[in-house]
């Protein structure tokens, strides 16, 4: 009887941080490491991933996850942010650097061709955010002159996944996150698609192989992947809100049609491993509450964190604005006596917006729960004004370890999931 403890490994690659988990059959975290690499340059000098260096460090990691004596790697998979295509020739080999989503475009769409831009962002369920939709990526170049032959272009966490399998697959969740590529009226790629999609694997109906007893991911979006233990836990309708930088409200269980509306109050749609969709809402409220903390904290001194929270912040009304800018840095911190009162305000503000965001998913799709990971989770004035706002829902601080490996680990294990993944704390 072997000793072994039975793991599953995932690769969390994010922009800034590569991360590697192997995940006990009780989903403990049982071992972990992070690696940082230094950005190269592309051909006009733009600044892109490493990704010779981040393969290397992959494949010499898997390596060494191997060869510990106390475990028996059962299954491989990968979360990576999206947004970003890997070219490679018929080996595999990549044949061009992993561009940097945030290079500007230098070949326009020909978006009059497929309904003008306000039709083709809504079918596609994708802002035009230039090379942000990835699929324009690909489709620019084939425009490009003394472009390498390439075989096909895989998404990020998909060409991982190829480094083991020696297969090349398109796989859904990285279709599905703003790439412009998916129609989500019809289900299926966007018309236009047919333009490049000879250069694009092919959609697998599965989401692993199974090769000499392991089971191999495809890889995943993160975003899609953070949402899975969520889905496999939760028995109510539910809508998550994931805070950071970004504050990205995901609702599956919402499948009315995307509106121009929503659109241009940045909602957008994702698919889930199942090829459903997911309606999400955006608000850069991690970063807005940097960057008025900071204002804040330089005209009083002090610190936001020695603050305590009071019920008289119910009785202080929002200013009202869009989700594109912070409703408070049109306001005079002149006007309030103390850092106290200017923070009670500010998050105030920052929350009608989150409401506002919320309202959007929420209108056509009520639900019963409101679940709130990420950093503000742990924010008194965040949670208890939400809670204040929605007060027919359960609101709820929602704390699950490293989810969109989680989400990515769950995908290639084929028993029982734990039912107690999710800590949650009812405000």
């Amino acid at each position: 009887m072997s000793l072994r403890t039975p793991v599953i490994a995932v690769f969390d690659i994010g922009k800034t941080n590569k991360k590697v988990f192997l995940w006990d059959t009780a989903f403990q975290i049982v071992f972990e490491k992070q690696q940082h690499f230094a950005e190269i340059t592309d051909e006009d000098g733009f600044a892109c991933e490493d990704l010779a260096a981040l393969q290397q460090w992959i494949v010499d990691t898997f390596t060494e996850l191997c060869q510990m004596p106390e475990f028996e790697l059962i299954g491989l998979n990968f979360s990576a942010y999206g947004a970003s295509f890997v070219y490679v020739d018929r080996t595999g080999e990549p044949v061009a650097p992993l561009y940097n989503y945030l290079k500007p475009v230098t070949s326009p769409f020909p978006y009059a061709e497929f309904g003008g831009e306000p039709e083709f962002a809504r079918k596609t369920a994708s802002p035009i955010l230039g090379n942000l939709n990835s699929g324009l990526q690909v489709y620019g170049s084939t425009l490009k002159p003394f472009w390498p032959e390439v075989f096909q272009a895989l998404h990020l966490p998909n060409y991982l996944a190829s480094l083991f399998t020696g297969k090349f697959f398109s796989e859904i969740t990285s279709i599905g996150c703003h790439t412009a590529l998916w129609d989500f009226d019809q289900g299926q790629y966007h018309p236009w698609v047919s333009l490049i999609e000879d250069k694009l694997a092919p959609i697998s109906s599965e989401p692993s192989l199974e090769i000499d007893g392991i089971h191999y991911g495809l890889g995943m979006h993160d975003s899609s992947a953070a949402l899975v233990p969520y889905l496999r836990c939760i028995s109510d309708d539910f809508v998550l809100l994931s805070t950071g930088t970004w504050c990205i409200a995901m609702h599956p269980f919402n499948e009315s049609p995307l509106t121009s509306d929503e659109l241009a109050n940045d909602v957008l749609c994702y698919l889930q491993p199942n090829g459903k969709p997911v309606k999400a809402s955006r608000l850069f409220g991690g970063h807005f509450h940097e960057e008025q903390v900071a204002r804040m904290e330089k005209h009083f001194g002090g610190s936001f964190t020695d603050l305590k929270f009071s019920d008289e912040v119910y009785e202080l009304k929002p200013k009202a604005s869009s989700v594109f800018e912070s409703a408070f840095a049109s306001r005079d911190l002149h006007d309030f006596p103390d850092l106290a009162s200017a923070y009670d305000q500010f998050m105030v503000d920052l929350v009608g917006q989150q409401i506002f965001s919320l309202n959007l998913l929420l209108k056509d799709a009520p639900v019963k729960q409101l679940l709130v990971d990420g950093g503000f989770s742990k924010n008194e004035w965040y949670m208890r004004l939400l809670a204040h706002a929605f007060s027919t829902l359960e609101v709820y601080a929602a704390e699950v370890a490293q989810a969109s490996a989680l989400g990515a680990a769950l995908m290639v294990y084929a028993g029982e999931t734990p039912k107690n993944l999710i800590q949650l704390k009812r405000y």
